[in-house]
């Protein structure tokens, strides 16, 4: 049995991408921006933003992370989607789960373009992946 080696693998795509965001920028291209809304003060769901958002600087991406405190409102968060929906230089967006329970969870996903969808929880992905077609719409 082989053993596999996560971190190794895990190093080696990072690599990969970040060659691809330099000859992008190189070709005069947009870095690619991911977005991630957290609400809340839950400490894992901030370490799971935390490690997106270095992540992304690791290979050369941008990103953005947008801070609601618990109680913000439903209308608030749906407004905030739709303003990163129509950022043309924001091209994913994660909402980090869970939400507070005055918060419909399937009403922001659903607010989510299927472009911009980087988790795939948005109901045409979801269809997409099930069909076996690729979830991300370019």
């Amino acid at each position: 049995m082989e053993l596999i080696d996560g971190k190794k693998i895990a190093e080696s795509i990072k690599k990969e991408i970040a060659i691809e965001v330099e000859r992008m920028k190189d070709k005069g291209g947009k870095v690619p921006h991911l977005a991630a809304i957290l609400v809340g003060e839950d400490p894992a769901s901030q370490t799971y933003v935390n490690s997106k958002s270095k992540a992304c600087h690791e290979v050369g991406f941008d990103s953005s992370t947008y801070r609601f405190p618990a109680d913000v409102s439903e209308k608030e968060l749906l407004e905030t989607v739709e303003f990163i929906n129509n950022d043309p230089e924001i091209d994913g967006l994660i909402v980090q789960l869970p939400l507070p329970k005055h918060i419909d969870p399937q009403k922001v996903i659903q607010q989510i373009r299927p472009e911009k969808d980087v988790d795939g929880f948005h109901p045409v992905n979801v269809g997409r992946m099930t069909i076996g077609l690729p979830a991300y719409i370019s």
